[in-house]
């Protein structure tokens, strides 16, 4: 994986799933920022930042690039280092819809994503 970089790839709905996306042609807009905050030999801590907001988007963008988010069973596989994805928000932005005020929210780290050896 590139240290940094942007993944420029539209997203649809698999025909054949209501859940599952996948990277398509005809599918809309989808923009993924990312950027390799630390690395191991088998994962990577990695920075995302969307300008769009696709369903799944980082899932299946990281797993379009071939590198799947640790624990993700729908794009990629289960995982010793972690019960579940390894996906987490640590600080969104954005306007609120009626009060036109800036959001800025963070959350710390799960117990269970800070455990995982870096």
């Amino acid at each position: 994986m590139k240290r940094s970089g942007t993944i420029n790839a539209p997203i649809k709905r698999k025909s054949e799933s209501i859940i599952e996306r996948q990277v398509s042609p005809d599918g809309e807009q989808a923009i993924t920022h990312y950027e390799v905050l630390k690395e191991k030999k088998d994962y990577s801590l990695v920075k995302f930042i969307l300008e769009t907001g696709r369903t799944h988007q980082i899932r299946v963008h990281s797993a379009y690039i071939g590198h799947h988010i640790i624990g993700d069973t729908l794009y990629g596989s289960k995982s010793e280092i972690i019960n579940r994805q390894a996906l987490h928000a640590f600080n969104v932005k954005f306007i609120h819809p009626i009060t036109n005020k800036q959001m800025d929210i963070k959350a710390t780290i799960p117990e269970d994503m800070a455990a995982v050896p870096f």
